[in-house]
């Protein structure tokens, strides 16, 4: 479940253009960047893309991408100690391989992700197609899409 507060400085963005679409950063289907699912902690923090935002208390620590960061009580990275990096979240400016980003609608989500289901808590789920071992999340308002996020399926960080 990705949580509100997670993307509440997001942007919407509507009618990218191909030239845009093109230089916008993406999210997917491994990671971002250097920053990868499955990394340890020390992997990730040794790529110096990433900043330490929430001790983990025995459980997931909270991080940010360090170009992305995120208002005060809230994370782009979820890093687990049981399985690593288990999920990142979108800012705004992202954008997943096949193209949608913050502010694409609906109907571009579905025709992006043809097999996308909505899930038990309200938000659309696909598989990723390069990477068996991941999943997208949308949050979809008023038919755009407002937060996304990738994830491990084995993921222990959030419902």
């Amino acid at each position: 479940m990705i949580g509100a507060s997670l993307l509440a400085g997001s942007l919407l963005v509507s009618g990218a253009t191909a030239a845009n679409a093109q230089t916008k950063p993406t999210l997917g289907p491994y990671g971002y960047g250097a920053v990868k699912l499955g990394m340890t902690a020390k992997q990730a923090n040794a790529t110096g893309d990433v900043v330490r935002k929430m001790p983990s208390n025995g459980g997931c620590s909270g991080w940010d991408l360090r170009k992305f960061p995120t208002p005060k009580d809230s994370v782009g990275i979820y890093i687990s100690p049981n399985v690593g990096l288990a999920a990142v979240f979108a800012a705004k400016g992202m954008k997943t391989p096949e193209g949608i980003e913050i502010g694409s609608t609906a109907k571009q989500l579905k025709a992006a992700y043809p097999h996308i289901r909505k899930d038990v808590h309200g938000y659309y789920a696909t598989a990723v197609s390069a990477n068996k071992k991941a999943y997208y999340t949308f949050g979809v308002t008023r038919g755009k899409v407002t937060e996304y996020g990738i994830a491990l399926y084995r993921q222990d960080c959030f419902n």
